[in-house]
């Protein structure tokens, strides 16, 4: 539905997909995913989320790791298919994430952050 909607705009037909979403200011779709998966994830570790943060997740309790107070330990696994799971694919994006976005104590003002780090690091929301 996206790249059709992107397309009804006349002066915008001749670009590609992601050229149209620049204009446009628009999200594509991995990054759309991967923003919820960091909000939700935000969500559990406020206590916001009905679901509790101890179900899927632990905190890394290594003293040497850089970054924020809220980085979660990576579970190991030999299998390809489980790092599709929202609690492993989350982990990275959520670790990179600087002390001042998982500070906050609101889900919007957690919004405004990762809209701050899109606008300065656009790949961020990336799979690559």
């Amino acid at each position: 539905m996206q790249h059709r909607f992107s397309r009804l705009f006349e002066d915008l037909k001749h670009l590609n997909y992601s050229e149209r979403l620049r204009k446009l200011k628009l999200w594509s779709l991995e990054e759309r995913r991967n923003r919820a998966d960091l909000i939700e994830l935000f969500k559990m570790v406020r206590g916001i989320s009905t679901v509790p943060l101890e179900s899927y997740f632990q905190l890394a309790y290594n003293s040497r790791t850089r970054g924020h107070s809220w980085k979660l330990a990576k579970a190991h696994s030999r299998c390809d298919v489980r790092l599709h799971f929202f609690s492993v694919r989350v982990l990275n994006r959520w670790n990179s994430l600087p002390q001042a976005a998982v500070d906050v104590t609101t889900v919007d003002s957690f919004k405004n952050h990762l809209e701050k780090l899109r606008n300065k690091q656009m790949d961020f929301f990336m799979d690559f």
